[in-house]
């Protein structure tokens, strides 16, 4: 970290989701219980995945590490947004606003991946069932989680480290309920066409390498499914499948609200 940073900033104000005093209890409680419905949900998925021996199985695997990837990610941000909306001033330490940043966005770029991974579960389970097993073994399922996890860590380092050793400029007031990289970028001092650039072309990556998977996936499950003749296998296949079509809708359609 450099010294400019050390010395004239070692704290950050957010500025959270609203600034009027008549919103901010009806806020929290909306929040609380849905931080809470999140943790218990996402704990609940990730035990009952663990200990029953009749959900030990692939689809079941790669749903215990989206919940704790959720998990994750909700908890980096959802307490210290609640205990904002009681305080004057929403003040984040230098430093735990670099940790924030940091695991949300290893969590965040996680999930993308473990989103294609459970799309192409999916795919396998449905358009050829009978080598399931085979080419959904345990070893393959451990790599579909490995590597993003470690891609993910390795990005979140990258840009954690080259935004928070840039000169801030001295006003540190982050237009959010977080710290996230477009509200940090804005208050930096130094040339900020480097961060930008990576930043640019890791998003592209992220997004080329995921979501095709996932259209890709979908378009080859959809086309297997109006072949089938059984009504009952339609909707089998169907209700496999609904849940998770829903979650990578609900995901990819917030990520594209906050960042576009």
């Amino acid at each position: 970290m450099g010294k400019h940073n050390l010395t004239v900033l070692n704290e950050f104000i957010l500025t959270g989701i609203t600034d009027r005093p008549e919103l901010q209890a009806p806020l929290f409680g909306l929040f609380l219980i849905i931080y809470m419905i999140s943790v218990v949900g996402n704990l609940g998925i990730i035990i009952l995945t663990k200990t029953d021996s009749r959900l030990q199985t692939p689809m079941y695997f790669f749903l215990r590490y989206l919940a704790l990837t959720d998990l994750g990610y909700s908890t980096t941000v959802g307490p210290k947004m609640l205990v904002n909306f009681f305080v004057h001033e929403n003040i984040i330490s230098y430093y735990f606003c670099a940790l924030q940043l940091a695991i949300f966005i290893l969590f965040i770029n996680s999930e993308l991946f473990i989103l294609s991974a459970m799309s192409y579960d999916r795919y396998v389970a449905i358009c050829n069932p009978l080598l399931y097993t085979v080419i959904m073994s345990q070893r393959t399922c451990w790599v579909l989680v490995a590597i993003p996890y470690l891609y993910s860590t390795f990005v979140s380092l990258l840009l954690t480290i080259k935004i928070f050793n840039l000169s801030f400029c001295g006003y540190n007031v982050i237009r959010h309920f977080y710290c996230d990289t477009l509200p940090l970028l804005s208050l930096l001092c130094s040339n900020t066409l480097e961060i930008k650039l990576i930043i640019l072309i890791l998003a592209a990556f992220d997004l080329i390498s995921s979501f095709p998977i996932v259209l890709v996936s979908y378009l080859l499950i959809l086309a297997a499914i109006l072949k089938m003749k059984s009504a009952e296998g339609m909707r089998k296949a169907f209700s496999t499948c609904g849940s998770h079509l829903t979650v990578v809708v609900v995901f990819y359609g917030t990520l594209s609200f906050m960042y576009m």
